[in-house]
């Protein structure tokens, strides 16, 4: 049972009352402090200070200063009156009561000073966030502003650049007319010069013929017959044709063959489609599918052949019926290790390298070659295999395609007998 407190002090003036109450060498850390309106208790075992006070107090605003074995109290009263007692002569019923009371009061101002902190957590939390979604806003806003900016910017320079070269066509037009109308003006001319050459032959020979008819010159019937000439003489003209271009021999002609080759071809050539969206800014000679062709040629000579990728892809949209487009950029999806495109351009071009004639051996060696290549890198060489015999039985003298059909023989049957 813990031993009461009694030689404490206190003191009071009208607002408040000091307490001093001894620590008896006990140390700071062990003593427990229990304040409330109408009850003060300190416990620093095996010592107890327990009072009940004789008017409600300010437990909030007072306070408690540990220090020299002494414990301090400053409480402020809630009516400013001078106390009769410190404490106030209560049963033990009572003083349970009043202990219950109090501590039920200091958890429910810990339960409110709880949510209070909680409701100003939440409430700087909130704010903190408004703040920043505001900045956020800000931040896009600004970030949307350059965008539209440099968005204006480049639809300025844009428009710009067309106007300039609209400008540039208009006036090449021009130049075009102007030179067209002196050529026009310089025909002109000379017809007209030609014009007064024979006027002027006509009547110097009118003359002569009149000075011969009135002097009895000798030289006069030898005018006429210069002036009159001979009649034509009766013959025949020989026309020579143009031979045959194909090497073809005679016992082997595939002319109706070669003739569709031709017709395809030139077909081929007159199919464009300009209905393209991309066109309206290039010039003319970029709108040219053989143009775009080389340029693609070029490009995949410097190695660069994402970009000549994209030359014959426009001009397969310009003409799609051009097999060499198709042929080139096979090879360029074989250096991409694009395997299965390569496939697909080398498929579609040997269909139309069709019918098979001389003219087009060496594109449909080609053709089979590169498909050939790709089904090997992806380890199908029995259709590998199959594409290079195909070269083969269109040039069995390439050496090249032989050694490599020869190689890919050895490694089919170096699987089959590891399979084996």
């Amino acid at each position: 049972m813990p031993l009461q407190v009694r030689d404490y002090s206190w003191q009071q003036t009208r607002t408040a009352v000091f307490i001093s109450v001894p620590l008896r060498g006990v140390c700071i850390r062990d003593a427990d402090v229990f304040c409330a309106e109408n009850y003060l208790k300190v416990n620093f075992a095996p010592f107890l200070f327990e009072v009940f006070l004789y008017a409600p107090i300010d437990d909030e605003s007072s306070k408690a200063k540990i220090g020299d074995d002494t414990i301090v109290f400053t409480l402020h009263k809630k009516e400013a009156v001078m106390w009769e007692t410190l404490s106030v002569s209560v049963d033990k019923k009572m003083m349970q009561k009043i202990r219950e009371k109090s501590v039920l009061q200091a958890q429910e101002k810990a339960k409110e000073a709880t949510e209070a902190k909680a409701a100003a957590r939440r409430e700087d939390q909130k704010y903190a966030l408004n703040i920043m979604m505001k900045i956020e806003e800000e931040e896009r806003k600004k970030i949307e502003r350059i965008k539209e900016n440099e968005r204006i910017k480049a639809t300025k320079e844009l428009e710009a650049w067309k106007t300039h070269q609209r400008k540039a066509e208009e006036q090449k037009r021009i130049k075009r007319e102007e030179k067209l109308h002196q050529q026009e003006k310089q025909i002109e001319e000379e017809r007209k010069k030609l014009k007064h050459k024979s006027l002027t032959g006509n009547s110097t020979s009118r003359n002569i013929a009149t000075k011969g008819r009135n002097s009895e010159n000798i030289f006069s019937e030898k005018l006429k017959e210069d002036s009159i000439p001979a009649p034509r003489s009766i013959g025949s003209i020989k026309i020579n044709f143009t031979p045959r271009a194909f090497p073809t021999a005679l016992r082997e002609s595939q002319v109706a063959e070669e003739e569709e080759w031709l017709h395809k071809q030139a077909a081929a050539r007159r199919a464009m489609n300009t209905d393209i969206p991309e066109l309206r800014d290039l010039k003319e000679e970029e709108k040219n599918p053989e143009w775009l062709k080389d340029k693609g040629n070029k490009l995949f000579a410097t190695e660069n052949y994402l970009a000549a990728i994209n030359a014959y892809n426009l001009a397969i949209r310009l003409n799609n019926k051009i097999p060499l487009l198709y042929l080139n950029r096979a090879a360029c999806h074989l250096k991409l290790k694009n395997l299965h495109k390569a496939i697909e351009d080398s498929s579609k071009a040997l269909e139309l390298l069709t019918p098979p004639v001389a003219d087009n051996a060496s594109a449909r060696i080609k053709a089979h070659v590169r498909r050939g290549t790709a089904f090997c890198q992806l380890e199908l060489y029995v259709e590998g295999l199959q594409d290079y015999e195909a070269a083969l039985k269109i040039d069995p003298s390439n050496n090249v395609v032989q050694n490599d059909a020869e190689k890919i023989r050895n490694v089919i049957q170096g699987t089959e007998l590891k399979s084996e």
